[in-house]
């Protein structure tokens, strides 16, 4: 049973985003933490480098478990498009891998906007657990195709969602992104 769920915003953006906060209003009673990154959280608008952001979800979430007095394996842990990338991350790192029970993905951000060939995939074989990804079918960070491809790499097939029309922001969206997420949450 999951206990909590923490979530991290995008690269430019911060933890009130409206596509997180309807995700903690979704989950209610459930317990959920939104997260800052550090640069957010020193005043800067340019995110730190990987190794900083996923140490930061690292910590967070170990921080949280504690403070709700249960272990990692029963949160789930995503977020939005740079959040969520550094929650696969954390989970994948091969010396300290982040061990819980899923990650939710909210607009994966596959490569750079026009820079299909940039792809960010190296760590994903590695990811083992459960795992969602919602996207819009007209998301300039990946398209349905390239997104499909990549997610081959995971070796647990995840749940995926596309959103008809929607860009990488999925402005619009929320409601039923915050029900895709509480859906996939049973399931677990």
């Amino acid at each position: 049973m999951v206990r909590g769920v923490v979530l991290f915003p995008g690269a430019g953006s911060n933890r009130e985003h409206v596509a997180l906060v309807a995700v903690e209003h979704q989950l209610s009673p459930l317990p959920v933490l939104r997260v800052d990154f550090p640069y957010r959280k020193a005043g800067k608008r340019f995110p730190d480098k990987s190794p900083i952001l996923v140490q930061c979800v690292k910590d967070e979430v170990r921080a949280f478990a504690k403070s709700i007095g249960c272990a990692t394996t029963e949160l789930v842990i995503g977020g939005r498009s740079m959040g969520g990338r550094m929650c696969t991350m954390a989970v994948s790192d091969a010396e300290d891998a982040l061990q819980v029970a899923g990650v939710a993905c909210i607009g994966y951000p596959l490569h750079p906007p026009k820079k299909p060939e940039q792809l960010r995939t190296e760590h994903l074989p590695r990811v083992t657990t459960k795992a969602l990804f919602i996207s819009g079918t007209r998301d300039e960070f990946g398209t349905p195709e390239e997104l499909e491809s990549a997610f081959s790499l995971l070796p647990l097939p995840p749940v995926v969602h596309f959103i008809e029309g929607g860009r990488h922001e999925l402005k619009g969206h929320d409601e039923r992104v915050a029900r895709l997420v509480k859906d996939w949450l049973r399931t677990l």
